[in-house]
């Protein structure tokens, strides 16, 4: 199991960035409200699905759309040769306890401050 850990991104200038390659089960700390930012790269020939899911992820009551199911996580495919950015306040929904993050072959960066 691969942890991703956080790149701080606070403060001036330059700074060296943490990439992890992800197998089949990963973990990384989600810290809610801080901006957080999961950068998956693909430098396979595939496209691959990515998948992150908090343990304690169940329902989410919202107006006009009650009882939604955040309980298999937030999937995102990754082209092959891609790039994608999640923003993860805006899916914090699907990271509630301890977060398992799937996408073997993808290359993962945690950005936060």
């Amino acid at each position: 199991m691969a942890t991703i850990v956080k790149t701080s991104v606070g403060g001036p200038g330059a700074r060296a960035v943490t990439e992890v390659t992800l197998t089949a089960t990963n973990d990384m700390a989600y810290e809610a409200g801080t901006g957080q930012v999961l950068i998956l790269r693909n430098p396979t020939a595939g496209s691959i699905s990515c998948v992150l899911d908090g343990a304690d992820g169940t329902t989410m009551n919202f107006p006009g759309a009650p009882a939604i199911s955040v309980a298999a996580g937030y999937s995102t495919p990754v082209p092959a040769g891609a790039v994608r950015a999640i923003p993860l306040d805006t899916v914090s929904a699907y990271l509630q306890g301890a977060i398992n993050i799937t996408g073997t072959g993808l290359v993962a960066v945690l950005l936060g401050v």
